[in-house]
Parts: structure tokens; sequence; C-alpha cells
């Protein structure tokens, strides 16, 4: 579903346009890896708290950079309401 979205334009990945994201209003989902930095975990749990957006942890930086084709990303945001509904839908399996 990561991949759908990224094709679709509907993703921002990196930690500075993730946060840009969020506090612009437009992340709708917000997707860290396990082994991000405990400061890069810390300071999404913080923002998606206070801008109340979804966070996921998923799997490795690695895993999360190939589900939408890059390199590693510690982070990325779902900029599409109903992508992120089922990007949610599909971590819950």
């Amino acid at each position: 579903m990561l991949g759908i979205a990224a094709k679709a334009g509907k993703v921002v990945s990196g930690e500075f346009a993730t946060e840009n994201a969020v506090k612009a209003g437009k992340a709708f989902l917000v997707v860290t890896a396990a082994d991000a930095s405990e400061n890069t975990a810390k300071k999404f749990r913080d923002m998606t708290d206070f801008y109340r957006v979804p966070l996921v942890v998923y799997g490795t930086k690695e895993s999360l950079g190939g589900c939408i084709g890059k390199d590693y990303r510690s982070s990325l945001a779902v900029t599409d309401e109903k992508l992120a509904e089922a990007v949610q839908q599909k971590l819950k399996l």
C-alpha cells in the first residue's frame, strides 16, 4: 500500500519533509522505522500527539525505504486520507 501511495505522489519521506507535512496539516499518517534513532522516534511521537496524526512504527529503515522505492528512510508521511486509512488497515493484519 505504501508503494501505491508513493506512485500516486501521496507520500513524503525523510525527516524534514515528514515534519513539514505534519506541521502543515497535510499528513494523515506518519510511519517511522523501528530502528530509527531514539531522538527521531521521540520527535515524531511528540509531534503526532500534538497535531493528532496517527503514528505507526513499521520495519527497518531499509524496508521502509524499499516500500516506496527509495533507499533508507526513517520516517515518511502519507498525505492522502483514504490511502492513509488503507495503509493502517494493512499494517493491522
